[in-house]
């Protein structure tokens, strides 16, 4: 009998509004957020692996955000906290296919370490997506990656936007992001927020000079050029192991490389397409697959995503346009074979 495995998710459920998506005259208001990535993870994780989100959700949308949870299979709620303040919603305003201004409001605390120790104590592994950039402060951060022993993957979205005095999010530096980098086991962002690592030369070489025992992957997204990453040279692809003392050991050179698209880029919805790549490479990393498949897979259901406009009915949009199955066989190209000079 296989042995069941649990994923703690931590991030923010989010109601969007959204201005000047294409093909639509009028704004349009639906749930998002984390709820991009759970769909992911419904659909890629292997059939062992159950999802218990570890949200926190305002008092003034608890019930709606419960319900719409529980149209996701394979989700447990027992870790959603209801807290006082005012849900978070965002105001996204598209001003091309790829670029958008967005604005934050409401007031979900972020989460502490008192809070987060009882809820992931018993978890197999941890996806950490920052939907908001509040969801836990370096310092908890680092006590999570200190007492937690599972593999973490986070996608860092949200710790390169600041706030305007309009609340507006406004790209910054993530100042000490080699600290950040250290908190978990795979990091993820996109090229613009990989752009704003700061210094001079290959960001590469610098982001490389954090693999090591703590981080054991970097991955960059970048839209219809596909996705990047970097790995420390002959690890073990499966995260299981990440943690173990022969992982731990480090690698004296770095290989990675760039996953294309496997057709041309389509035209849609973008919103939500870095949390769904994220999700889907973490998943299938657990499921077994080899980091190339991993990103392939990435890239399919992100380019689904596009496809479908809203979080509501992902699940089975993704189900429906055909899942790869556990053991099925995928034609990536020729590895991951490119070394990134350090």
């Amino acid at each position: 009998m296989t042995e069941s495995r649990t994923l703690g998710v931590v991030g923010t459920l989010v109601w969007d509004r959204i201005v000047g998506r294409s093909g639509e005259s009028g704004p349009v208001e639906e749930w998002g957020g984390i709820a991009y990535a759970l769909a992911a993870l419904a659909t890629a994780l292997p059939d062992r692996w159950s999802v218990v989100p570890i949200l926190k959700i305002g008092a003034d949308m608890a019930e709606e955000g419960r319900l719409f949870l529980g149209e996701i299979p394979r989700l447990d709620d027992s870790a959603l906290v209801v807290v006082p303040e005012a849900n978070n919603r965002v105001e996204l305003r598209y001003r091309s296919e790829s670029r958008r201004r967005e604005r934050l409001s409401g007031g979900v605390p972020s989460w502490r370490w008192q809070e987060l120790t009882a809820l992931v104590d018993g978890f197999d592994a941890l996806y950490v997506n920052f939907i908001s950039g509040y969801e836990m402060d370096l310092e908890t951060a680092t006590t999570l990656r200190a007492a937690y022993s599972g593999p973490i993957y986070s996608d860092l979205h949200s710790l390169f936007l600041g706030e305007d005095e309009r609340g507006h999010r406004i790209p910054r530096p993530l100042g000490p992001w080699a600290a950040w980098f250290r908190c978990f086991d795979a990091v993820q962002m996109n090229a613009d927020e990989f752009d704003l690592l700061g210094g001079v030369g290959d960001p590469w070489a610098r982001a490389g000079c954090a693999l090591g025992d703590d981080l054991r992957l970097i991955a960059v997204t970048d839209a219809e050029h596909g996705a990047s990453v970097a790995i420390p040279a002959g690890l073990d692809h499966n995260p299981m192991s990440w943690r173990s003392r022969a992982s731990r050991a480090g690698a004296a050179r770095t290989e990675g490389g760039r996953v294309k698209l496997a057709g041309p880029a389509v035209e849609g919805d973008p919103t939500g397409c870095g949390d769904v790549w994220g999700a889907t490479m973490f998943a299938r990393l657990l499921g077994g697959d080899p980091v190339e498949a991993a990103m392939t897979e990435a890239n399919r259901l992100a380019g689904l995503n596009v496809r479908r406009r809203g979080a509501r009915g992902l699940y089975e949009h993704f189900v429906g346009s055909g899942m790869r199955q556990e053991g099925d066989s995928v034609n990536t190209g020729s590895g991951l074979n490119v070394e990134v000079a350090l």
